[in-house]
């Protein structure tokens, strides 16, 4: 564990050996968003399907305001934004002496937009599409975890203060944080949707 009052802090190298192929998942499959989303505007066939069944299906996310948040395609934010965390991976693995509280505190803020943006994208989905995106809940599936356990480890290694015995439980139930996230996403969507029936 790093020194709290320390300059610089690295993170364990399984956590950010995690940022990476978590990351690369999530740049992958945004790409095959992408594609499907090309697909879906010229009636070009996409690399791999996503089409499940009515309620489990790509099409209506893809081209719906909320799937070109600025104008554009959101998969190219998972394009351009999965780089971050590869990068603060990396990163951390080629500095052992560690890296400053800054860097580590904007990282940390930016996997909670991520966070953020993905619940609210799934809560668009539910409660405005009625559909779910399969790629998408790929992208989700990432991002939620990226964020539990990179808030466990910055809590408990001093990166937003001195709070070693918070963070450790965060950092220990994150896997538990994760799975409960998971299934309140899927629990709302069965709900609302009927998912299960669909298929």
């Amino acid at each position: 564990m790093s020194n709290p009052t320390a300059a610089s802090v690295r993170p364990p190298r399984a956590l950010a050996i995690f940022w990476i192929v978590a990351a690369v998942a999530g740049w992958i499959v945004s790409f095959l968003l992408y594609q499907e989303y090309i697909g879906q505007l010229v009636g070009a066939d996409p690399l791999i399907s996503c089409e499940i069944s009515v309620l489990v299906t790509c099409g209506p996310n893809l081209l719906s305001p909320g799937g070109n948040l600025l104008g554009f395609s959101n998969s190219i934010i998972g394009i351009t934004l999965f780089l971050g965390p590869v990068y603060a991976g990396a990163s951390a693995l080629a500095a052992p002496q560690g890296l400053r509280l800054w860097y580590w505190r904007v990282f940390t803020a930016f996997l909670l937009g991520g966070f953020l943006l993905v619940h609210l994208f799934a809560y668009r989905s539910v409660f405005e599409y009625g559909s779910l995106c399969p790629w998408c809940m790929v992208v989700w599936l990432v991002t939620i975890p990226l964020f539990w356990f990179t808030l466990g480890w910055a809590v408990r290694d001093g990166v937003w203060g001195r709070m070693p015995r918070v963070g450790q439980m965060l950092l220990t139930w994150a896997p538990l944080i994760t799975v409960l996230n998971y299934a309140l996403i899927a629990i709302v969507a069965q709900l609302r949707l009927d998912v299960l029936g669909s298929l």
